[in-house]
C-alpha cells in the first residue's frame, strides 16, 4: 500500500512529503493522520531542528478531496447527516483538520512549506500554517471555496495579509502566483521552479546551525503575539462557518454535481465564469515538475 504521507530525515532536517501525486495531494482523513504522525515524530526527535513540508508530483496540494460523494469523510452526505456532529468534528481538537494544519504552527520546531504547482483551498490553509513559506514563481495560491462550499479555516490568509488584500482575496477567491504572493507578503520568498529545491535546502541548513533552544524560543514569542490577536477564536468560527457553507443549497448542489458528473464538472461550474484555476488560460497555469528536468 502506498504511503500517502512520507517522512524522512537527513541530518538535522526532517521532510514530510504529501504523496498522492495522481490526485494533486488532495486531503483525506488518512493524509491528515499522516501529517499529524510525521510532525509528532519530528518534534519528538531531539536530532531534528527544521521541518520541511512538500508535495510529490506536480502540485503541493489541491485542497480537500471531495470526490466519490465524500464517502471517505463519512457522514457528510445523505439522510444520516447530523450538522451538530459535523460541528463537533471540525472544532474538536482530537478530530479537526485544523489540528493537523496547526501542528506546523504549534510544534515549536521551525517549519518550512516548499510550494510548487497548485496550493489551493485546504492546501493553502495547510501551507500557510508553516513558519516560512517558499514557493516557485509559477505556483498558484488561492481559496476557490470563497465562491462556494467553504470558508477560511485557519485564518492564515487573514493574519498574513493586510486588511485590503485579505478582504479582496476573501471576497473574490482569485488565485495569486507564487511571485505575487511573495510581493504582497502572503509568503516569504519565491524563486524559479528550477531553483526551489536548492533554495529551500540552503535556508533549512542555515537555520539548522542555530541552537534548537534559540529556534523554539524565537518561534514561540512570535506565535504568542498572533495568538494574542485572537487566532484561536478565528479558528473556531471559521470551521463552523465552513460547515454552514457546505450545507447551503449552493454548497450541496456543488457536491451533487461532483458526485453525479465528476469533480471536473463541479470545478468548471465554479471557476469557469472567472477563468482561473484549472479554467484559466494555459499560459497562466503553474509549470509542471514532470515537464522539466527536475
Amino acid at each position: 500500500m502506498t504511503e500517502v504521507v512520507k517522512y524522512s530525515k537527513e541530518g538535522r532536517i526532517a521532510t514530510v512529503t504529501l504523496n498522492r501525486p495522481e490526485k494533486y495531494n488532495t486531503l483525506r482523513p488518512d493524509v491528515l493522520e499522516g501529517i499529524r504522525h510525521s510532525l509528532q515524530e519530528a518534534n519528538k526527535d531531539d536530532g531534528v531542528r527544521i521541518i520541511i513540508l512538500e508535495g510529490a508530483g506536480d502540485a503541493f496540494c489541491g485542497g480537500f478531496d471531495f470526490s466519490g460523494g465524500l464517502e471517505h469523510w463519512g457522514g457528510l452526505e445523505g439522510s444520516s447527516y447530523d450538522p451538530g456532529m459535523d460541528v463537533h468534528g471540525v472544532v474538536n481538537q482530537y478530530t479537526s483538520y485544523n489540528t493537523a494544519f496547526m501542528g506546523l504552527w504549534r510544534g515549536l520546531k521551525p517549519t518550512i512549506s516548499k510550494v510548487h504547482g497548485y496550493c489551493v483551498g485546504g492546501g493553502s490553509e495547510l501551507a500557510l500554517c508553516s513558519d516560512l513559506v517558499i514557493a516557485s514563481d509559477c505556483a498558484r495560491f488561492g481559496t476557490p471555496y470563497s465562491r462556494v462550499w467553504g470558508c477560511h479555516l485557519t485564518g492564515m490568509w487573514v493574519y498574513r495579509l493586510g486588511l485590503a488584500k485579505a478582504k479582496y482575496y476573501a471576497l473574490t477567491g482569485e488565485w495569486i502566483s507564487g511571485k505575487e504572493a511573495a510581493e504582497v507578503e502572503l509568503i516569504n520568498f519565491s524563486y524559479p521552479l528550477e531553483e526551489l529545491d536548492e533554495r529551500v535546502q540552503v535556508l533549512a541548513e542555515k537555520m539548522a546551525r542555530i541552537p534548537l533552544t534559540q529556534l523554539i524560543s524565537m518561534k514561540l514569542i512570535v506565535n504568542q503575539a498572533y495568538d494574542n490577536m485572537g487566532l484561536q477564536s478565528t479558528q473556531t468560527l471559521g470551521p463552523v462557518l465552513d460547515v454552514v457553507m457546505r450545507n447551503t443549497p449552493d454548497g450541496r448542489n456543488f457536491v451533487q454535481v461532483a458526485d453525479e458528473e465528476g469533480v471536473r464538472a463541479a470545478i468548471e461550474m465554479r471557476d469557469g465564469p472567472f477563468g482561473d484555476y484549472s479554467q484559466g488560460a494555459k499560459e497562466d497555469q503553474p509549470r509542471r515538475r514532470s515537464e522539466t528536468n527536475l
